[in-house]
Parts: structure tokens; sequence; C-alpha cells
């Protein structure tokens, strides 16, 4: 029998608790696109929630895709690289949800869109990290969508988490990786718990084609454009944004047991939300974004058999005010 025979099953990753406050960690679990050509901005401008006038050398947003009734299958950052746009997918869902793109890729003889072989993505903890990476002062990154533009690709703000913490990430589209300095590598996960504690959601299978991107509060991080022309799945966002009709949102949850991303959320034995996304601490707890019904979320609630502890974001949700006690038009 060889010590391969032997060897205990490799254990899942877990963040650190506390958290760390300064670092990087290899987003393995992303990859980076790039669409170029003459049809570029009319491509993506008809697919995303995000304004392409917007997307510029020094602002790079959030957007998402979503199908003709309105459920986002992708949750994306753009960015602009010369005359192209690069975005990041999930390396899970990449195949699926390049093949949905496609679709409308078709009609824009000349355009292309192909993964980056060499591509890779950062996450970088705290500005001193920042600095290292970029090899000079990037004081200038003051808001969530700034960008630097490096030899070796783009540093871009990302939102801070719950405790103010810079947080960045360097999509390198070419060149030789940045030199961290003595800056502690993380896991992971370390990265995971920090966009869970940003208010930031991340798509699975699970979570493919189950919600309307306001649902995921992608509005609070500047991933809808509500004033900009047609795109696929409009009418219903845009419905759902005037008419005051979204009654379930993203919140964040601990819980001192595992839950699965797309367990249902019960009140007693009512489902009134759905697991977006999770991460594992190294002490046993977990905290999760969840979509909530708003009318629901101040009472006990449970996850896979696991009672959930509230947690703030770091951003205010104010459709939550709104028809609180009215049933959800939304499914």
């Amino acid at each position: 029998m060889t010590d391969t025979d032997t060897a205990a099953p490799t254990q899942p990753e877990t963040a650190s608790l506390p958290l760390p406050d300064r670092g990087y960690a290899r987003l393995s679990d992303r990859i980076l696109v790039r669409v170029s050509g003459p049809g570029t901005d009319k491509f993506l401008q008809g697919q995303f929630s995000q304004h392409l006038e917007e997307v510029t050398g020094d602002r790079a947003l959030r957007g998402a895709a979503s199908t003709p009734k309105g459920r986002a299958y992708c949750l994306t950052r753009l960015a602009r690289d010369g005359d192209s746009v690069v975005l990041d997918l999930p390396t899970a869902l990449a195949e699926q949800t390049l093949t949905q793109l496609r679709k409308y890729l078709m009609l824009f003889r000349g355009t292309t869109m192909e993964t980056l072989d060499q591509g890779m993505i950062w996450g970088i903890l705290g500005q001193d990290t920042a600095r290292a990476a970029a090899g000079g002062d990037v004081s200038g990154l003051q808001a969530a969508g700034d960008v630097l533009r490096l030899e070796s690709g783009l540093l871009i703000r990302v939102e801070s988490d719950e405790r103010g913490l810079e947080r960045y990430e360097l999509w390198q589209t070419s060149g030789e990786s940045p030199d961290f300095a003595d800056a502690p590598q993380l896991s992971l996960a370390d990265w995971h718990a920090t966009e869970i504690a940003a208010g930031v959601p991340a798509l699975d299978e699970a979570g493919w084609e189950a919600f309307v991107p306001q649902m995921l509060n992608l509005q609070h991080l500047d991933g809808i454009h509500f004033k900009k022309g047609c795109y696929t799945g409009q009418e219903v966002i845009a419905r759902m944004h005037f008419l005051g009709q979204l009654k379930k949102s993203l919140f964040r949850f601990r819980s001192s047991g595992d839950v699965t991303p797309g367990a249902d959320i019960k009140m007693g034995d009512r489902s009134v939300g759905t697991v977006v996304n999770r991460v594992r601490f190294n002490d046993g707890s977990v905290e999760l974004l969840a979509v909530v019904r708003h009318d629901a979320a101040d009472q006990p609630l449970t996850a896979d058999g696991n009672s959930l502890t509230s947690l703030p974001l770091p951003y205010a949700v104010p459709e939550r005010e709104q028809g609180d006690d009215q049933e959800s038009s939304a499914g």
C-alpha cells in the first residue's frame, strides 16, 4: 500500500479568524476574458446591466448579464484595456456563461471573446500590499472601480469590507507576476471571507439564473445603470426598480455550523430565502450571503438546520424599508 493510498482526504480550505488586514491571494477560481473588435461596446451594451460609456480607462465597473426573464447568469466587472474590454468569470461557470454570451456575439462580425490563458487575478488586502504590487503610489485609487494601469495589467480598487479595509484586485494580463515584498500570502478562503464581509455576492451552479440582479444588491455595488438603453432582461430589472417591487435582497449571516450554497433559508417550516455563497472559518463557524424576504429577515432563521445570526453589510439597502409586509411578486 502506498503513502497515497493511506493519505487522509484533503480538508476544505478555511479562512482565518480574525480576518487578515494585509496580504495577497491568487484568485484561482476566476478567469479573465477579453472582448475585442469593432462591435465590442455594442455587444456588451446589449447584454450587461452596466453602461459601457461609464467603463473607462480609469473606471472598471460591475455588471450582470441576465436572461430575458431578468435572472442573472453572470456577475462580473468590466475593465477597459486599450481598445478591448476585459471581464472576469468564475471558472466553474465560465464555459456555460461564454456559451450563453456567444449566442449574441454572433451578430457582431469581427468581434471576438477569448479567454486569457496566461491571465491571472490577485486579491490584495491593505494599501501597503497594493503599493508593493504596483511599485509606486496607489493613493489615487479612492473609490471602488478606480483603476491604475500597470505594465502587467490593471490594479483595481474594489469594495472595502465591513472593517473599512482597502481591498484591490490585480488583473494580470501580461508580464511577470507582481512582487508583493514581505506581504503574507493568503488563502483563497481568506479572500472569499473579505468578499462576504464586503457584501459582494458570487454565483455558483445553484445560483445560476436564480436571482434578479437587485436581489443580489448589485445596484448598491454600482452594477446596474437604470438609465441606459435596452439590454437583455432590462424590462424585468427596470420594472422591479421603478415600481418598487423588490421584496427580497442580499443579507449577511453567521452560522455555527456549515451550510450549503443553494440551501433554503427557513422561518420555521417556511422557506423565505436562499443561501448564495458562504465561507468556512478555522473555528468551524460560517459566514454567508443569502437572498431573503424583507418581511422575514428579522425573524429567527435557519439554514441546513443551523440557526443564523444577522450581520451588518457595509452599505445601505433602502429598498428594505419599502413594503416589508407585501408579498413578493418576484418569485
